[in-house]
């Protein structure tokens, strides 16, 4: 078992069958909360992390081209909203904010209940962090990209990739620098040119003061 990974945070009850507001903390929703998904449950105090990389960061992936995430829990035993796990009955976007009704959640008061509690998936269960058919570029889990060397196309050591930053610009590697600190780099293949998970680095080929900004 790999460790959890939160896609969502249950907001409050709408209408008076059950149904609840998800604050979506996932790229592809419609996937994770497809209709007979099954998601943990933990409370909003409980420490969950991927992989190493906080909890904040939720279930996203990132990419030189694009976001996306991966595939539902495969869990199959129906469950109620008494024990760890939820499952979803229905699912559906209204005015911009996703409402999902789960099983065993069958009024106002039990979806009060559940205000607050953090959805989650198995790392393991994840799948490929984009649609098969996504032509956006390639992508990569947060977790994936966190300890990886960094190194210039010379392979000069940077440092390594200890956080990602996703900011309204766009998405940033944190990469630990030798003296402390750390530097910021855009994750942009111009200046990532080659991400590779099974040697264990990238490259950053950063244009000239790049690194001398941080």
């Amino acid at each position: 078992m790999g460790e959890p990974v939160i896609v969502g945070r249950v907001g409050r009850p709408h209408g008076v069958r059950g149904d609840v507001t998800i604050d979506v903390r996932t790229d592809l929703p419609e996937r994770r909360f497809a209709p007979g998904s099954v998601l943990g449950r933990q409370a909003a105090g409980d420490s969950v992390t991927a992989a190493g990389v906080p909890a904040a960061t939720g279930d996203s992936g990132t990419g030189t081209g694009g976001t996306g995430t991966g595939a539902t829990s495969p869990l199959g035993a129906t469950e109620t909203s008494t024990q760890p796990v939820l499952r979803v009955v229905t699912s559906r976007w209204h005015s911009g904010r996703l409402l999902v009704r789960f099983d065993g959640v069958g009024d106002r008061n039990a979806a009060e209940a559940l205000r607050g509690t953090l959805l989650t998936i198995d790392s393991d269960e994840s799948g490929p962090p984009a649609e098969p058919d996504d032509d956006d570029g390639d992508l990569w889990w947060d977790r994936d990209l966190v300890g990886l060397r960094a190194q210039t196309p010379a392979g000069d050591p940077l440092g390594d990739v200890i956080d990602v930053v996703h900011s309204p610009a766009g998405e940033m590697l944190a990469i630990s620098r030798a003296g402390g600190g750390e530097h910021l780099i855009p994750f942009v293949r111009e200046i990532v040119p080659t991400v590779d998970l099974e040697a264990g680095h990238i490259v950053v080929d950063p244009p000239p003061g790049l690194l001398d900004l941080d």
